[in-house]
């Protein structure tokens, strides 16, 4: 299934629209070159479909084009990043705690 992740800016968020309804994380852009995200949002009818991943990689993809640091307040973003550690570099390196792998007692996702 190929999924469309929008990046609303002006909304804040990354969203997802299937079947009437919107997926979405939201983001703040920092002054000093962080992005933070702290919520994100996946209906029920969207679970086992990958619009969370997808949601979650147009999101760092983009922290990424764009030489952003990222804080991944939302458990969600952190556990995403702990299952793909190839994000850990854009990682604020305040914030790689939350985002250490399972094993080593990181955020669960």
């Amino acid at each position: 299934m190929n999924i469309d992740v929008k990046n609303n800016k002006k909304a804040g968020r990354f969203e997802v629209e299937l079947d009437g309804e919107t997926a979405f994380a939201e983001y703040d852009l920092k002054r000093d070159g962080s992005i933070v995200f702290p919520h994100t949002v996946v209906p029920g009818a969207f679970e086992g479909r990958g619009v969370g991943s997808a949601l979650a990689k147009a999101a760092l993809g983009y922290a990424r084009d764009e030489g952003l640091k990222v804080i991944p307040l939302c458990s969600f973003f952190a556990g995403y990043i702990a299952r793909h550690p190839e994000y850990l570099e854009i990682v604020n390196p305040r914030f790689r705690d939350r985002v250490k792998p399972y094993e080593e007692g990181g955020a669960k996702g």
